[in-house]
Parts: C-alpha cells; structure tokens; sequence
C-alpha cells in the first residue's frame, strides 16, 4: 500500500516510516506540517493518508482541517488521523462530514503494532475505525437516544450486528435471511434514526453509536464498517 504521512514530530514520523515500511507498504512522502499536503495528495496519489490532528504552526487544528479537506476532496481516499487524546468536538466534525473511509486513533495505539497495522489495512478496504476510548468519551456525553424505539425487533438485530462491524453478507448469514432483506433493514434503520444520506458520510458508524449509547454493548476495538 503507498501511504503517505503527516507528523510533526521526527520522531513518530520516522518511526511511522520505519514501522510500515517494514511491513512491506510504501511510504510515498512523509510531511512534518500541512503546507504542502494537497499538492503531495495530487502528486503521488496515495492509497490512504496518515495525519497528526494538530500540526504547525499553531498546532490547534490545522490537521483536522486538512483531513476535512482531503474526504471532501479525495473522497476514495482513506484517512486515518492521529490524536495525543480524545478531541471530541473533532471526531464529530470527521464521523460527521461526508467523505470515504476514516481511522481516528490514539496515538498511543500505534505502539501496538499488529493492531494497528490491522487497523490500518481494514481503513484501506473501505472500514471506520474509531479508537474505543473516543466511542466511550463521545457516548459519555451524550444523552440516551430514544430513536432505538423505533425500531422493529429485527431492525435492532440488525443494527445490534452492524454495531459488531459485521458485513450485509455476514449479517444475512447471522440472520438466516437474504442480503437484499438486509438492505432494507438497514435502509429502515436509516430512516428511523433520521440519518438521511445528505447528512453524512457515515450512517453505519452513527447508527452503531446510537444501539451503544442505547445500551447495546460496551464498545469494542475497532469500530464497525
């Protein structure tokens, strides 16, 4: 896979380099800030872009704002982007904006290396994968949703297996029924939690916070696709 990075510090960037390289991807650029991040994208079209939230020069917000940009810009792109600890108004923006597939880890993840490298590989097929302690502190605050109540009994199966990260396939094998039934599940699931398609670009994510919120189970490493 050709990655490209985006790290302030020389120290997780080269190590990032190090550690991905060694697991046979290709590093095709790895940038200390966001200046020439868009031009980068253009010029060596990565399969997927690693970057730190915060960047110079203020260190504030420039690397959330340049993955904002790049899934509006480059939505086939996965993004996956680095924290030092939960920013929780910034996973919303990103869970909430529309663009393609999207890591938002702790930084401390990546000293488990086969996780992450797992991690990054199921981003690059198309997964969001959300850290658990940023699920945990985003329904933390949040109040109970009482959307779930709309919700058939079969719908809620469902959403209980999206929420496990499993795929209409796999959810049509759980269920014993065909994966066309399970499109229309999903689409009712949709339309009940008002999660309408012009509002975001990750329905399944944001319902699967909806079942956990509701008391559908703990969150687990690894959030759903």
């Amino acid at each position: 896979m050709r990655i490209l990075i985006c790290e302030d510090s020389v120290l997780l960037r080269e190590g990032l380099v190090r550690l991905l390289e060694d697991a046979n991807h290709v590093v095709v650029a790895a940038l200390p800030d966001a200046t020439q991040l868009d031009q980068t994208v253009v010029d060596t079209a990565p399969d997927l872009c690693i970057l730190d939230v915060r960047l110079p020069p203020t260190y504030t917000d420039e690397g959330i704002r340049a993955a904002l940009r790049l899934r509006a810009q480059h939505p086939a792109l996965p993004v996956v982007v680095l924290s030092q600890y939960v920013e929780e108004r910034y996973a919303t923006d990103l869970i909430t904006a529309q663009g393609g597939a999207l890591g938002y880890l702790l930084k401390d993840r990546v000293a488990d290396v086969t996780d992450f490298l797992d991690a990054v590989t199921r981003i690059s097929q198309g997964a969001t994968v959300l850290d658990p302690e940023v699920v945990a502190q985003l329904l933390s605050r949040r109040p109970k949703d009482e959307r779930m109540r709309r919700l058939t009994d079969r719908e809620a199966s469902t959403l209980a297996l999206i929420a496990e990260g499993k795929s209409n396939q796999a959810i049509a094998s759980t269920l014993f029924v065909s994966e066309a039934s399970v499109e229309k599940y999903i689409t009712a699931i949709f339309q009940k939690l008002d999660l309408e398609p012009d509002e975001s670009g990750n329905r399944r994510v944001l319902a699967a916070l909806v079942h956990l919120e509701y008391g559908g189970g703990q969150p687990q490493a690894g959030a759903p696709s």
